[in-house]
C-alpha cells in the first residue's frame, strides 16, 4: 500500500469514528405543543346567534347554531345544528340549514349532512334543495355540490348528481342531471 492510499483510509476510519456515536444514539422525540394547542378552540358557544352586515350597512348573512367553536390556528370554525341565513341582493334570503357546517377563513362554508336549502321567496322558481353535503361561498354568493341533490320547485322535483348555482343571478347547473318530475297544478 502507498502513502496516498493509507492516508485515505486513516481519514476514513477516523470521519467514520467521529459520527458513528451520532448515528448510533436515538433522536429524542420532540413532541410540537403548538399542534396540541392548533386542536383546542380558541373560543366556544352554545345557542350561538349571529348577524353580519356588508359595507353599505344592509344585512348579509345571519348565523344560528346549537353550538360552535372556533380554531384560529387550524383557520376554521366548526358548527353543529348550523341554520345559515344568506341575503342575496334580492329581497329573499335563502336558508341553509344541516347537521354540521364547517367556515374557513377564505368565506366558504361546507354544510354536512341532511343538508336543506330554502327560498323565503314564496314566488321562487326553487323552492327547497336537499342534498348531503353543499359548499357555498359567502363572497360570491355561489354554491356548489357533488352529491345527490333534490329540487323542489311548485309543480317539479328534479334529481341530479350535482349542481352549482349563483344566488344573486338566480342561475343554477345541474352537474349529472337524472330525473324531473313535473305535475302541473290543476286551475279552476
Amino acid at each position: 500500500m502507498n502513502r496516498v492510499t493509507l492516508c485515505i483510509g486513516v481519514l476514513f476510519i477516523l470521519a467514520l469514528a467521529l459520527s458513528l456515536p451520532g448515528w448510533l444514539s436515538e433522536e429524542e422525540i420532540k413532541v410540537d405543543s403548538q399542534t396540541e394547542e392548533a386542536w383546542i378552540p380558541n373560543y366556544q358557544a352554545s345557542k350561538m346567534r349571529s348577524t353580519l352586515y356588508d359595507k353599505s350597512g344592509k344585512i348579509s348573512h345571519q348565523v344560528f347554531a346549537q353550538k360552535m367553536e372556533s380554531f384560529d390556528l387550524l383557520g376554521f370554525t366548526l358548527f353543529k345544528q348550523p341554520s345559515y341565513l344568506l341575503f342575496a341582493q334580492s329581497l329573499h334570503p335563502w336558508k341553509v340549514s344541516a347537521q354540521e357546517g364547517t367556515l374557513y377563513e377564505d368565506q366558504r362554508i361546507q354544510f354536512e349532512t341532511n343538508v336543506e336549502i330554502t327560498s323565503l321567496d314564496e314566488q321562487g322558481y326553487i323552492q327547497v334543495i336537499r342534498t348531503h353535503f353543499i359548499e357555498v361561498n359567502l363572497a360570491t354568493k355561489t354554491m356548489y355540490s357533488d352529491q345527490l341533490v333534490e329540487i323542489v320547485g311548485p309543480n317539479y322535483v328534479i334529481n341530479s348528481n350535482g349542481f352549482s348555482a349563483n344566488l344573486e343571478t338566480q342561475k343554477y347547473e345541474l352537474l349529472d342531471h337524472v330525473k324531473t318530475v313535473y305535475q302541473p297544478s290543476i286551475q279552476r
